[in-house]
């Protein structure tokens, strides 16, 4: 099958976004700019990571193809969720159930989640099918009990997105997309994330897993979220605009984007512990920049990909694959 290359540099971008937008998280509460940036991010990037998985989401009653999903999502989510606990364990944290994600693990459990949503819901009209998605996100956040157990609530609120990508026509999309060029788009996102310093509203809202009662706007929380919806759709958007079609450097990076997601936490815990990380400036923030890209590329070279494939695919590393791996690490340091 023919890479999609436009997918694949798009995962590339959000992954660093994701890490980029961890690595900045304990500066928001200092700067405005700085929480206008990670707003920014937070609005459109987990959302669009979601569409893309729903592009090439299936949604077959299929033996077969549902533990293939088990394998690929569920095995490495109770793995990383062991770990986890063994390193709340070491800090003193608390120790989580499996029906607790820890941290970021909150998106393997959901994917699967709306992987098994979709063979049903596929079998709606296409407009039926996302008014009810839109509409149970919307109402979800009205049950108070909701929150982080089964990722239930964030299931529920980014399901939406999942589908869309789903029903998307490629062709469309990028006929679409050609209405706006690169440069104007690269605008828009700027006067977006400007428009943030000013905006006041939690950024919670924007994670997916509180129900409205717990942030605070228990009125007017319908309201709020519907409009995040229209924000992450519009900069989900704009976003697809400005990302490369054809293959380029970063573009290989695509494939090992989950190891990226696994991974990437061990540095964000260790940053977050030490308290080694503090963006106060332009400087500061490009140091920043050069981190998270730092940790994007080394988590999905092939050294770390050889060594964690048999516990985020559960594939044997093969003996050639480490005489290769062996042989490249001696070219390196020759």
């Amino acid at each position: 099958m023919k890479r999609e290359y436009f997918f694949d540099n798009a995962r590339v971008i959000l992954i660093f976004l994701v890490v980029f937008g961890h690595v900045i998280q304990s500066s928001t509460g200092d700067s405005k700019v700085m929480m206008a940036l990670y707003q920014s991010i937070y609005l459109f990037h987990m959302p669009a990571m979601i569409f893309v998985s729903g592009y090439f989401a299936k949604g077959i009653w299929d033996k077969r193809y549902i533990i293939n999903l088990i394998k690929k999502i569920i095995f490495p989510y109770i793995v990383f969720q062991l770990l986890y606990n063994m390193y709340n364990l070491y800090s003193g944290d608390a120790i989580k159930s499996v029906f607790e994600p820890n941290w970021s693990l909150w998106f393997l459990l959901s994917l699967f989640s709306w992987h098994m949503l979709l063979i049903f819901v596929k079998k709606l009209p296409a407009k039926i099918g996302m008014i009810l998605a839109v509409g149970v996100g919307l109402g979800v956040g009205y049950i108070d009990q909701i929150g982080h157990v089964y990722s239930l609530s964030r299931t529920c609120v980014f399901f939406p997105f999942f589908l869309l990508g789903y029903h998307m026509d490629k062709a469309w999309l990028f006929h679409f997309m050609d209405k706006l060029s690169v440069k104007k788009a690269s605008v828009c996102i700027g006067v977006v994330v400007m428009l943030h310093v000013r905006l006041d509203y939690p950024v919670s809202l924007l994670f997916g897993s509180s129900s409205y009662q717990d942030l605070g706007y228990l009125g007017e929380g319908f309201v709020y979220r519907l409009l995040s919806y229209l924000g992450a759709v519009l900069l989900t958007y704009l976003f697809f605009v400005i990302v490369p079609r054809r293959e380029v450097t970063y573009s290989k990076i695509g494939e090992q984007t989950l190891y990226v997601y696994l991974l990437h936490g061990a540095f964000i815990q260790l940053f977050r512990r030490q308290d080694w990380f503090h963006v106060d400036g332009l400087f500061t923030l490009v140091i920043a920049l050069l981190v998270s890209g730092v940790i994007v590329l080394f988590l999905s070279s092939k050294y770390v990909t050889t060594l964690f494939k048999p516990v985020i695919e559960f594939k044997r590393v093969k003996e050639e694959e480490l005489h290769q791996l062996f042989k490249r690490w001696r070219a390196r340091i020759d």
